[in-house]
Formats: C-alpha cells, sequence, structure tokens
C-alpha cells in the first residue's frame, strides 16, 4: 500500500499544461478523440467527438438536402424479388387457427364446461341466498325490497332471520320511485339590514345565520366583521358555505381576537387554506368566550403541521373550547385535540356541580 501511494506522489508536482504545449497537433487530436469531456454545461457540439475532417460545402439548406434525398431515393433501384409478384397470390405460410381438442371436449359447444353447467341443480336455498351475498346482489335492493324478500310466502309480516333454516329469499315486492326531497329555500336573511343591527348594537340579534349566501362581496364581508368584532351582543355567527378565502379568514381572526361576547363561530365549506387556518388557530390560542368552533371542508388539506398546530393550542393555551368542527387526518393530533376537549367539558361540568 506504502509503494502505491509513493508511486502516485511522483506524479503530483506535474504540470498537465507543460505536458499539453510539448505535444504535436496530432497528438492532441489523437488525445482529444480519447478523452470525452462530462460535462453538462458545454453544447452538444463540443462534447461530440468529430466523425468527419470534410469542410462544409456551404450553408445547411433544408429544402435543398429534402430534394436531393428524394432525389437519390427515386434513382436507386428497389431489391429484386426471389418470387415475382402476382395480384391475388398468397406469399409465404398462411395462418391456421389450432383447436384446441381438450377444450373441445371439456365444453358443451358454448363456451362453458360441461361441469359448470349443471353445478347449482342440487344448491339449497340457503346456499343460493349466501351466494347472492358473495356476489353483492343484496347491495342491489333497497331496504324495502330487501325487507320484504325475506317474509315468508304466506304473507306473515314476521321478517325471517338468515341463520340456519329460517333462511328465506322468497318474497317479491314491486320497486318504489325513490322519494323527491326538495332542496331547502334560500337564505333570506338581509344582509346589509343585519349590519345596521349590528352597528346598533341591538340586543334583539344574538344569533346571526348567513349561510349559502354566495354573492356577499368582499367589501361586504369586511364590514359584517367589522361590525362583529364592535358588537357586544351576538352570540352566535354563521358563515358556512359563503365562499370566504384567506382574506376573509384573516378578518375572522381579528373578530375573534377583539370580541368578548361571541360563543359560536360557523366557517365550514369554504376556500380557506392552511395558512388561513393557521391565522384562525392563534388566534383562538387566547380567546377566553368562544365555545364552538367549526371550520369542517376548507379548500385544501392543512397537513399534519396545520392539525399539529391545532391540537397543540386545545392542550396548551385554549381552556374554553368545547366543540371543534374540524376532521383530523391523522391519528396523533386527532387524539391529543379530543383529549383536551374532553378536558375542557370535564372542567365546565365539575365547575357546574361545584355551584349546584
Amino acid at each position: 500500500m506504502a509503494d502505491l501511494k509513493n508511486d502516485y506522489n511522483k506524479y503530483a508536482d506535474i504540470d498537465e499544461d507543460e505536458i499539453l504545449k510539448n505535444l504535436t497537433e496530432e497528438q492532441l487530436e489523437e488525445l482529444a478523440y480519447e478523452l470525452d469531456p462530462d460535462n453538462n454545461m458545454l453544447p452538444a457540439s463540443d462534447r461530440m467527438r468529430p466523425q468527419t475532417k470534410k469542410a462544409p460545402t456551404g450553408k445547411f439548406d433544408r429544402k435543398q438536402l429534402l430534394e436531393f434525398l428524394e432525389k437519390k431515393a427515386k434513382e436507386e433501384k428497389d431489391w429484386e424479388e426471389k418470387v415475382p409478384f402476382k395480384s391475388g397470390q398468397k406469399r409465404g405460410k398462411v395462418y391456421e387457427r389450432k383447436e384446441d381438442e381438450k377444450s373441445e371436449e371439456k365444453t358443451n359447444g358454448k363456451g362453458k364446461p360441461e361441469e359448470w353447467e349443471h353445478e347449482l341443480d342440487g344448491a339449497t336455498e340457503e346456499d343460493l341466498v349466501e351466494l347472492a351475498g358473495i356476489l353483492g346482489l343484496h347491495s342491489m335492493l333497497d331496504q324495502e325490497q330487501f325487507a320484504a324478500s325475506q317474509r315468508s310466502v304466506t304473507g306473515d309480516e314476521k321478517i325471517i332471520g338468515l341463520d340456519g333454516e329460517r333462511m328465506k329469499f322468497s318474497a317479491v315486492t314491486k320497486a318504489s320511485l325513490p322519494k323527491d326531497f326538495s332542496l331547502e329555500p334560500p337564505n333570506t336573511t338581509d344582509v346589509e339590514g343585519s349590519i345596521k343591527k349590528l352597528k346598533a348594537n341591538d340586543k334583539a340579534i344574538k344569533e346571526l345565520n348567513l349561510n349559502n349566501i354566495k354573492e356577499i362581496k368582499l367589501d361586504v364581508i369586511q364590514e359584517i366583521f367589522s361590525a362583529v368584532g364592535d358588537n357586544t351582543v351576538l352570540e352566535s355567527l354563521s358563515m358556512a358555505s359563503t365562499g370566504l378565502a384567506d382574506k376573509a379568514a384573516a378578518m375572522a381572526a381579528e373578530v375573534i381576537k377583539k370580541n368578548t361576547t361571541l360563543k359560536s363561530l360557523n366557517l365550514e365549506s369554504n376556500f380557506i387554506t392552511s395558512e388561513g387556518m393557521s391565522k384562525l388557530c392563534k388566534a383562538l390560542a387566547n380567546n377566553p368566550t368562544i365555545t364552538e368552533f367549526r371550520v369542517a371542508n376548507q379548500r385544501s388539506m392543512m397537513g399534519s403541521k396545520g392539525e399539529q398546530e391545532y391540537a397543540v393550542m386545545l392542550d396548551k393555551k385554549n381552556k374554553t373550547l368545547l366543540k371543534l368542527g374540524l376532521a383530523f387526518e391523522h391519528a396523533g393530533p386527532r387524539s391529543m385535540a379530543q383529549d383536551a376537549l374532553m378536558r375542557n367539558n370535564e372542567a365546565v361540568r365539575t365547575k357546574k356541580g361545584g355551584k349546584k
């Protein structure tokens, strides 16, 4: 090993530039051909080895090149065929499909094996019911059809169970049309009138429901949150599915910090991202009044970092929140948040018991 190291040390002081100066042009060309620089910063033309020494005859002309190639292709003769071509004559080996004699013996001419043809001849009704369950045919029936199918043929309304000999699937019922559930009526809350009442601190408005009002503009949303921030009467504000985004979430966060009477806030089914969710979380950390906060079904998932932020906020700082409408995707933050909410609810219950 020491000898090998000494051999390398002999070449440590060699000047490579001095060696290259003493090489001839032919030697340099041979060296360049042997060494291909592996440098992605060089253009491909500089990294490629020269394939020809012929000097260019002129500028590149694509049209002229195509005409030359087409002319050369027409002038070259085709390969001579060993067998002359004749119209309608098949050349080469003709493909013939092989028939599987074994499969013909086992099938009944319809493509089905004979042993499968009578497989269910001796099956009992219980076997057929069980097979239908395995194949998932029960899921094709609605609740009414499934219940009727298990009644006895004699008209007995008693449902026969699925255990032992009492397993039946013989009665018939007609298909019923699905029930028509009418849509919820639109929210007719007077937004402008509600803002005036909030600014006037009207004692009659303790709850404000603006759910599903899509046409609320950002300046109106700002006016709503500004009025709620200064209000000392409102206890419940619901703005689910109103198109709120991160700017509105920042306004809501300021309301949470400023308002001291709001107990319930619902911002579900909006377009708040993880950035807006983080601002709401930080505002909730020191809020002493809000007991119910709903913010599920937003534009994007918070991820483990956002969920951990909410869980730590509940565990370490907020002692008043009792209900949190937020779907946790990760088990760790979910468990921590559930324990914190149980602690807060238990503290409220103990406090009520002490007063009694």
